[in-house]
């Protein structure tokens, strides 16, 4: 179960970076929804953080939590903000895929 609350937590980190990034596109009114909702976001990730690292070894539970928020913000950014998808960034996203896998092998 904190495998699966650690999943949704990096999520979340996803939807606040994805947040940011609307809000520096939008106007007016739009911003304040996209700061909003990036708060909203901010808060469900870190609660579910806490929860995960009250069973997971913290330094397990931190590099995968940031690792699914890189790879999906990176994700994000090709897909939604248009951001290119050169060689190098995917063959890096994909070594930080298979680290986040590994940890969870090794990990208790």
């Amino acid at each position: 179960m904190n495998w699966i609350l650690l999943i949704i937590a990096g999520l979340f980190e996803v939807a606040f970076a994805a947040c940011l990034g609307k809000a520096k596109e939008s106007t007016g009114i739009e911003t304040t929804y996209w700061y909003i909702g990036f708060l909203v976001c901010l808060s469900i990730s870190m609660i579910l953080l806490v929860r995960a690292t009250q069973e997971l070894p913290i330094g397990t539970a931190y590099a995968v939590w940031t690792g699914i928020g890189a790879v999906g913000t990176v994700l994000v950014g090709v897909f939604v903000f248009k951001e290119p998808a050169t060689f190098w960034r995917l063959f890096f996203i994909s070594t930080l895929i298979i680290s986040i896998v590994g940890l969870k092998v090794v990990s208790h």
